[in-house]
């Protein structure tokens, strides 16, 4: 196999949809035994001990979107997801399809809210984390 240079690796990525790059970094994490995740965070609250580590878990700024169930409305719930996601037809349906399963993550708190109320409109139960 030919090596690819990194503007070679980016064009592939830029062509993958968000599920397919999710699955290609969990392959990732999991073949090379590493995680994707900002050590920075770990390292800072290590560093001013508990008290700097609760505040951060009180001053949450991102919030993951997760669908715990479509319930009676799945082709509106399917749509929501659309919207909120700028997913195709299909990929929207195996996110429905799949739940328990995150429809944003890392949102900031106006958005998890707004998102979590349109879902919940149509019927979805949801969760923010």
């Amino acid at each position: 196999m030919a090596k690819l240079s990194t503007e070679e690796l980016l064009d592939a990525f830029k062509e993958l949809t968000l599920i397919e790059l999710n699955d290609f970094v969990k392959a990732f994490e999991e073949t090379f035994e590493v995680t994707a995740a900002a050590p920075v965070a770990v390292a800072a609250a290590g560093a001013a001990g508990g008290a700097a580590a609760a505040e951060e878990v009180e001053e949450k700024d991102s919030f993951d979107v997760i669908l715990e169930g479509a319930g009676d409305k799945k082709i509106q719930v399917i749509k929501v997801v659309r919207e909120l996601t700028s997913l195709g037809l299909g990929e929207a349906k195996a996110v429905v399809d799949g739940a328990p399963k995150a429809v944003l993550e890392g949102a900031n708190k106006e958005t998890a809210d707004k998102a979590k109320a349109a879902l919940e409109e149509v019927g979805a139960t949801v969760t923010l984390k």
